[in-house]
């Protein structure tokens, strides 16, 4: 899901702060399958060189038959940077109740320099799946978890300019791959904020980003495989941060995806950013 991919990355940079400083966000997000979300945010130095992070979201996906699936994303989180080497932990909900949701845990020790950071990361997600009646099986519920480790590299090539790679693979406790002629896939899978696109066996990406007066101007390639189905979703994305008033930022993101699961989507979001402290 796209909201949750972009709060991460939010909480994932909270030792930017001044050892008293706060950053508040908003923001939403639509896409051309119908898909709309709306994420809140926020990162507060409660010590030096110690940050806690919060985040929530609410998503809608269309659904055929004119329905629609509501799934929501919480996040705690807390960072410790001892100097050079840091440690993240942080939990998370996220999904339906009713449908498909799950509780994960991660946790990523990090090095920090001048000129590049380095992290290790883990997930661990536990999984619960209710799923729907078929022509050959009954309502059942399916429990399942997946532990997943990671690497994310950021390194500052000039003064303005720094390039950032990461990646994560999962191993799931479970064989989920389905037919594609069952209905789940349809019930699940038309839009990127779509449940089912959670469901991730592996993800690699790349950012290069760029300094341009007081404006910074990102470019984001990046790779999914699908548990479930088996298909890649690539996605490119252009950012632009820039500085709204004192103390606060904008934030404009313009991206596509070409998923072999639902297509050709163009999506756009807006985020809004309030700093404070030193």
């Amino acid at each position: 899901m796209s909201w949750r991919s972009g709060i991460l990355l939010f909480l994932l940079a909270s030792n930017a702060l001044a050892d008293d400083g706060y950053i508040v966000g908003f923001g939403i997000e639509g896409d051309t399958a119908d898909g709309l979300s709306a994420s809140v945010l926020a990162d507060i130095a409660v010590a030096k060189n110690t940050w806690l992070s919060a985040a929530a979201a609410k998503s809608t996906v269309e659904l055929p038959r004119d329905d629609s699936l509501d799934s929501w994303y919480g996040d705690l989180g807390v960072d410790h940077w001892f100097d050079p080497v840091g440690i993240r932990l942080g939990v998370s909900y996220w999904g339906d109740s009713d449908t498909l949701d799950s509780k994960d845990w991660r946790s990523s020790v990090y090095w920090r320099g001048d000129k590049a950071m380095i992290a290790v990361d883990y997930e661990f997600r536990d999984f619960r799946f209710d799923l729907p009646a078929t022509n050959f099986f009954p309502a059942r519920t399916a429990r399942f978890d997946a532990n997943g480790i990671g690497l994310t590299a950021r390194f500052n090539v000039t003064p303005s300019t720094s390039f950032s790679v990461y990646g994560m693979d999962y191993g799931y406790s479970a064989n989920l791959r389905l037919d594609q002629n069952r209905g789940l896939l349809e019930l699940l899978a038309f839009s990127r904020l779509s449940l089912i696109n959670s469901l991730v066996d592996r993800r690699a990406g790349v950012r290069v980003g760029v300094e341009s007066g007081k404006q910074y101007w990102s470019v984001d390639l990046a790779s999914t495989k699908g548990e479930v189905d088996g298909g890649t979703t690539r996605s490119a994305t252009l950012r632009l941060l820039t500085p709204l008033g004192k103390g606060s930022d904008v934030e404009f993101s313009l991206g596509i995806d070409d998923s072999d699961l639902y297509g050709d989507v163009t999506f756009l979001s807006v985020f809004l950013y309030f700093y404070g402290g030193s």
